[in-house]
């Protein structure tokens, strides 16, 4: 029986998927089917719930299934990111103006990002203590004492580096295991591998330029493929969106979010209070905040029902040139960086809500000045390197509690309403990086407002 209906719910789910495709061929906008692609997959995931419970067979099978789009989606992003970030970062350096400078465009994305990140473990510790949460009134069960165990074993690989030794891992010793994502902080080490490439391309324009255009012919050929190929899987996203939702509604335990309801909301009222923040800045520096939201939420939504920063970045990169009328460069640049440094949700309000429930158990005051001001800063520093995938909040979290000498087991406490909260989390990462381009080409005279300003610009994935 549970075989029979497992066929039943893939078939419903290909009429889903059928329906996206009719909106296609009807020109329905980009936007339209990604939001109708979230509802369907919320509605459907509710329906499984209530059918067959979060725990069933038949869900698990179904929702399995549901994979091969869903998944299979995000395993499709993650594969064109490196490649994108390769030929993005290489492209946008040895293409810069006279007036552009490498410089200063790295440095304002990755201050707006640390101010960012520091303003976000603020509110935090602020809405922290606002609700009282505390470490010691969530009960332990079997499962959350097995994350516990599993934090206190992965500490090892960070409590015992200093802070210099983890900048350390940051340069690219071996660029080709970057690529493959080795490391926690591969993506950062291939930014920085492809500035190099692209710095030494300017330094051969002046002494041999014959190979210096021979290099640019080939990184644009293959700039060509590889936005070809993104575009290609930026089709895909209403499904994948589809996909997504339905399983993490369709899995998601009511009742054990309910027993954890207060630091769901607490977490959630930390995440829109940011979230404002980025809206009160990008109107500071002359953007409307209304037409801001409308372009980049279904950037957003994506963002949120993934869990990926780091697959979000193409996404992420055509929002920005396409919508906001950012310059390429500085697109590629806030994204990935956005994906590695100063994570609002992840490394920001994350780790800081932890550090102040936890603090109490050990007798620490986390009211006191001392505590906040060294945890603000902490969490600042530790932003660097956070990886832009699920479990990077979790990182950051072991870096910012082992520092503080606070007992990282506590953290597995929130582990059943951990993917619920990774999502709202994502979502404001993939928000902070927009807002650091945006804001850092305003700065640097790199925006076109028409672009901005225009109502009718629709990302080349949904036409193309």
């Amino acid at each position: 029986m549970d075989t029979l209906w497992t066929v039943v719910n893939v078939v419903v789910m290909l009429i889903l998927i059928g329906l996206l495709i009719w909106m296609q061929k009807k020109h329905v906008s980009f936007t339209k089917r990604v939001f109708t692609g979230l509802a369907l997959g919320i509605i459907f995931g509710f329906i499984l719930q209530w059918a067959f419970g979060t725990q069933s067979e038949v869900v698990s099978k179904s929702t399995d299934w549901f994979s091969l789009v869903g998944s299979g989606y995000v395993g499709l992003l993650q594969m064109v990111v490196i490649p994108l970030i390769m030929v993005s970062i290489i492209s946008a350096i040895m293409n810069l103006k006279g007036r552009q400078n490498l410089g200063k465009m790295s440095g304002s994305i990755i201050a707006v990002l640390l101010i960012t990140v520091a303003i976000a473990a603020s509110v935090s510790i602020v809405t922290s203590l606002s609700f009282n949460l505390k470490a010691i009134e969530i009960q332990a069960g079997d499962r959350e004492q097995a994350q516990g165990q599993k934090l206190e074993e992965k500490v090892g690989d960070v409590k015992d580096k200093s802070i210099p030794q983890q900048v350390l891992e940051f340069i690219p010793t071996n660029p080709f295991a970057d690529m493959t994502g080795a490391r926690r902080s591969s993506t950062l080490a291939v930014v920085i591998f492809s500035a190099f490439i692209g710095v030494a391309v300017l330094g051969i324009d002046r002494k041999k330029p014959e190979q210096a255009a021979t290099f640019r012919k080939m990184v644009e050929a293959v700039y060509a493929v590889v936005l070809r190929i993104v575009t290609l899987v930026l089709r895909l996203t209403p499904y994948g969106i589809l996909a997504l939702i339905t399983k993490t509604t369709a899995t998601t335990n009511i009742d054990e979010i309910l027993k954890l309801a207060k630091f769901v909301g607490a977490s959630y009222v930390a995440l829109i209070v940011m979230f404002i923040i980025h809206l009160i800045l990008i109107t500071l520096f002359g953007f409307n905040p209304i037409q801001y939201v409308r372009k980049v939420f279904p950037t957003l939504v994506f963002a949120f029902t993934s869990r990926s920063s780091a697959a979000t970045i193409p996404l992420n990169v055509e929002t920005q040139t396409k919508k906001l009328g950012v310059s390429e460069g500085i697109a590629n640049l806030s994204a990935t960086f956005g994906a590695t440094i100063g994570q609002n949700g992840c490394a920001g309000i994350y780790p800081a809500m932890l550090a102040v429930m936890i603090a109490p158990t050990v007798g620490i005051d986390p009211t006191s000045w001392d505590f906040i001001i060294k945890l603000i800063l902490i969490v600042t520093i530790s932003s660097f390197g956070v990886a832009g995938v699920g479990g990077g909040a979790t990182f950051a979290s072991l870096i910012v509690l082992s520092t503080m000498n606070l007992p990282v087991a506590l953290a597995g406490l929130l582990i059943s309403v951990e993917p619920l909260i990774d999502m709202g989390r994502t979502a404001l990462n993939v928000n902070d990086s927009i807002t650091a381009g945006l804001i850092s080409s305003k700065i640097l005279k790199e925006n076109d407002q028409d672009t901005f300003n225009n109502n009718h610009v629709e990302l080349d994935s949904a036409h193309a």
